[in-house]
Formats: C-alpha cells, sequence, structure tokens
C-alpha cells in the first residue's frame, strides 16, 4: 500500500511540474506575442509626440566600418632636426619637449674645443684678408703701372678668393651658434619656429659630430600613422574616409583620408602602415597620442537600412518601434546582415518606406510592452 501511496504522489508531483511547465511556456509566449504586435487602445498624446522622433527607412548602399589602431605623429616632411657640426658638452638648455620656439631663439649653451679652435681660425682668417687686401691692392698698382705681370696679380687674386671661401665656411658653421664671450660659451639658436618635438640634450651631457640633439615641427598639420594587419588589407586603401578618435577627445570625431598605404611590413609590428594627414590648427592632436581609427569599406549591395539610433536591443534581441499613425504603433523584431556606427542593414523586419521612432523610442518601447503585458 506504501508503494501505491508514493506512486501516486510521483504521479501527481510529475503532472503538477508538467502543468507549470506548459503554463510558463504559454505564458512566455503570450508576452513574446503581445511584444510584437501593438495594443489596439494605445495612442501618442501631445506631450509624448513632441518628444519623438520619426525617420523613414530607405535602401542604402551596404557599408561596413573597420576598426584600427595607430598613433599620431609630427609631418616628417615638415621638420627641422639640429645635428651638431661639432663635438661639445651641454652647459645648460632653455626648452623642454613640447614648448614652442621662435626662429633665433637661444635654446641651450654648450662648451666645445672645435668652436673655439673656428673662432681662433676665423680671426686669423680676417687678419690675414686685411693683408691681403692691401697686397692685393699692391698688386693692381704695379700692374696698371706695367712694373706686375699678369701672373702676379691673378696669384694675389686667386689667394684673396680661397680666403675668402675659407672664411665663408667657418661663419656658415658658427651661424647656429652664438659665442658668448663674457661666459665663454656658445649658444645654439632656434634655426626655425616651431614646437620642440624631439630633444637628445641634458645638461652636463657630451654630444658628437653629426648627433642630433633636438628637432622642430610645425604641427598645424600631423600624420596619423594607422596600423593594418593582414586581415584587414582587403577593406582599406589610399582614398578611403577614416573617422579618428582619440583617448584625450572621446566625444570629438575627427575626419580625414587615407592618402598612402606602405606595401611593405613593418618589420617589428608586423602591420602595414597607412597614413593619414591631418590639419591640426587647434593642436588637438599631439605626436604620440593613440588613436582609433575607422575606414568605411563600401560595397556593391542594397539593403534596407534603420538608423543606428532607432535600434532597440531588449532580451538578446533587436526591435524597433514602428510608426503607422499616432494610434498605430507597433514593436517589430528585426535580424541584420550587416552594421556600422550610423546604419543597420535588415535582412528581416523592415520594408523600404516605413517609419521607426528614433528618438526616445526606449520610452515608446516600454509603454507598449507594458501595456501589452498588462
Amino acid at each position: 500500500m506504501n508503494r501505491q501511496i508514493n506512486t501516486n504522489m510521483k504521479y501527481d508531483l510529475t503532472f503538477l511540474v508538467g502543468c507549470t511547465g506548459v503554463l510558463l511556456f504559454i505564458a512566455c509566449g503570450q508576452r513574446d506575442q503581445m511584444v510584437r504586435e501593438a495594443p489596439t487602445d494605445f495612442c501618442l498624446n501631445d506631450a509624448l509626440k513632441q518628444k519623438i522622433r520619426i525617420d523613414t527607412v530607405m535602401e542604402r548602399p551596404v557599408t561596413q566600418h573597420v576598426n584600427l589602431t595607430g598613433e599620431v605623429t609630427y609631418n616628417p616632411d615638415n621638420v627641422v632636426q639640429f645635428v651638431s657640426l661639432v663635438e661639445g658638452i651641454v652647459v645648460s638648455t632653455h626648452f623642454s619637449l613640447g614648448d614652442y620656439v621662435s626662429k633665433g631663439q637661444v635654446l641651450a649653451a654648450i662648451n666645445s674645443p672645435e668652436l673655439n679652435a673656428m673662432l681662433a681660425e676665423r680671426r686669423n682668417l680676417n687678419a690675414r684678408s686685411q693683408v691681403l687686401e692691401r697686397e692685393l691692392a699692391a698688386a693692381e698698382r704695379l700692374y696698371a703701372d706695367r712694373i706686375a705681370s699678369a701672373r702676379d696679380l691673378l696669384e694675389a687674386q686667386s689667394e684673396k678668393e680661397r680666403l675668402a671661401a675659407d672664411l665663408a665656411g667657418i661663419e656658415s658653421s658658427l651661424a647656429l651658434f652664438n659665442p658668448n664671450e663674457r661666459n665663454g660659451t656658445f649658444e645654439i639658436l632656434a634655426p626655425a619656429s616651431g614646437y620642440i618635438v624631439e630633444k637628445n640634450m641634458s645638461i652636463g651631457a657630451s654630444f658628437n659630430d653629426g648627433e642630433s640633439l633636438f628637432t622642430i615641427s610645425d604641427l598645424d598639420e600631423v600624420w596619423v600613422m594607422v596600423n593594418v594587419y593582414a586581415t584587414d588589407m582587403q577593406f582599406v586603401a589610399p582614398g578611403m574616409e577614416a573617422r579618428i578618435r582619440t583617448l584625450a577627445y572621446p566625444n570629438a570625431i575627427f575626419n580625414g583620408q587615407i592618402s598612402a598605404l606602405s606595401q611593405v611590413f613593418d618589420g617589428e609590428e608586423r602591420v602595414l602602415k597607412a597614413r593619414v594627414i591631418m590639419k591640426n590648427k587647434a593642436l588637438e592632436l599631439k605626436p604620440g597620442m593613440s588613436a582609433d581609427i575607422s575606414v568605411e569599406r563600401r560595397t556593391e549591395e542594397q539593403a534596407v537600412a534603420i538608423p543606428a539610433d532607432a535600434v532597440i536591443f531588449d532580451d538578446n534581441q533587436y526591435f524597433a518601434v514602428v510608426y503607422d499613425g499616432d494610434c498605430s504603433l507597433h514593436v517589430r523584431n528585426l535580424t541584420f546582415s550587416a552594421k556600422d556606427d550610423t546604419w543597420y542593414f535588415l535582412a528581416e523586419g523592415l520594408a523600404q518606406g516605413e517609419r521607426v521612432v528614433s528618438r526616445n523610442h526606449l520610452l515608446v518601447y516600454e509603454k507598449i510592452k507594458n501595456m501589452a503585458i498588462n
């Protein structure tokens, strides 16, 4: 008898669980169905209607955005790199990385035995030049009096020209090193106006002939160097529009165009480098900034497109509020074939010419859903 009671209890429990499952299935199915069908008594009032925007969906060329990374750098074609022609030691500096400097401004003071030797040589050449001036004048008088030959005159002229060339060479080497006789140092003058984008000198450091000490760039135009991995090569080409974002200005979009794409992989990063030339009058893009770059890939396909602002994601599904009139709104389930930052391209759900709510659509969606469930 106990076995029969236990059997009956198991049967009742199984029946109860089964009924509960069926009821839940029916209830979920009814909710799912109600969410997709407009209640007949829902209408937009005047206050709500003023808050929404209605867009008409149309066919558009299918586009997708390829997301890439990159870095802002200065334009190497618009820089002045100061390379020392002598050896020496840095005594002081008057600029920092990122500073704006004007042409002729004193940037650093150095000690250099070579420059001291050049100054001594310049003094000697100037003294010798004065002697040669007198000798040449005498040779010209003697030649005019037919006492000296033409050869003597040409030798005097040639010697004067050689001396002038030697003096010009030294003057050229000293042009950017302004001697400060009071301190016994030489001052490095800025060769151009712009921003210091590289600095390779510090107080007490020695430097050699041919070593770059600093670089000046006009940052009115910068380059964004884009990393293109092998998987994205087929989608990136010169001439494509590029949208650039930075962490410093997360809400700002800088629009540019890919001007060049390298055909050789970068040996270290194993990427192709694409170049975007950007105007930078406001100096918002600074060398060294990391950047997120989005390029638009267009296809020859056409599809019905809905603004990204009109799409609702709920319960792992996509929806839109379809507007057929102030008292005729309903929720439509959507599936997509492609999407980008601006448009969602539909595989199913809407036809061309239908209208959707694209502002405050979540508010309308919740009202419809709540009325359907209740």
